[in-house]
């Protein structure tokens, strides 16, 4: 069943996604190389739960032990935060899910360590643009299949790289997880239509080699059978009338004198 929600649903996610954007943000000012990503994942927590009173909906979903996925390089998602150590050409991808008062939202961002090869930084590039292209499939009077056949175009007929079959977008709103399911390939004007009110998220998970995949011994960490590296990009969209709002673009937001405070104080 496809949820559709309404405005005051709407602002209770808003005010999810500035704490989450702001959680990516100042991920930002503290990702390095030489720094774990398990003391990524504690500093998220700290930055969530003591700093901004949220919570991690992530942690403990499904039994998932902690508050962020950190998938690396090969690493399509689900990556466990580890004491591996980043290094340059790294590529790093942080799924976030914050709940706050009852309003969820969900986003990934990608971050490179330092200088990549060409061919990565190609990827990084193509998996944004293939989102920011799918975004504009997503209005009134579309089908979900519009917006993978998007992706899938771009990313894969155009670029040459493969996009992730197992892992796609999901509606959110009341649950992490819920209708419609939005998939990063497939035939335009195929699936649900997109009607006002729907939210959902779309996430390419776009890799340098084939798409094909195994889970590791945890059953959680998914990565590329080839080993080829992955990218993914992901954005939770409220459909409209006039088209989508993205809630969590990140440019719509800032950190503010305390939040900064917050960075400059913690130890590593």
């Amino acid at each position: 069943m496809i949820r559709l929600y309404t405005e005051n649903d709407f602002e209770k996610m808003r005010d999810a996604a500035e704490i989450l954007c702001q959680t990516h943000l100042a991920i930002q000012k503290v990702i390095k190389e030489g720094i774990t990503t398990k003391q990524l994942d504690d500093f998220a927590n700290k930055f969530i739960v003591d700093h901004k009173n949220a919570v991690p909906a992530q942690l403990g979903y499904g039994g998932f032990p902690y508050t962020l996925c950190i998938s690396v390089n090969d690493e399509i998602c689900h990556g466990f935060p580890s004491d591996y150590v980043l290094k340059e050409g790294d590529i790093v991808s942080i799924d976030n899910v914050i709940d706050y008062n009852g309003g969820l939202a969900d986003s990934c961002w990608s971050y490179a360590i330092g200088g990549l090869s060409d061919r990565d930084q190609k990827l990084m590039d193509v998996t944004l643009e293939s989102l920011t292209r799918s975004i504009k499939e997503a209005k009134v009077g579309n089908r979900i299949g519009d917006i993978g056949h998007a992706i899938q175009e771009y990313a894969e007929v155009e670029n040459d790289f493969s996009v992730i079959r197992d892992f796609i977008g999901h509606g959110i709103g009341k649950e992490m997880h819920e209708d419609p399911q939005v998939p990063h390939y497939g035939k335009a004007h195929h699936g649900p239509r997109i009607q006002a009110g729907m939210v959902f998220t779309i996430e390419p998970m776009i890799a340098s080699g084939n798409w094909p995949m195994q889970l590791d011994d945890n059953g959680w960490v998914a990565r590329t059978k080839d080993g080829s590296n992955v990218c993914q990009y992901e954005h939770q969209l409220i459909i409209h009338e006039d088209g989508p709002e993205v809630i969590t673009d990140q440019s719509k937001y800032s950190l503010t004198d305390d939040d900064l405070e917050f960075i400059d104080s913690y130890k590593f």
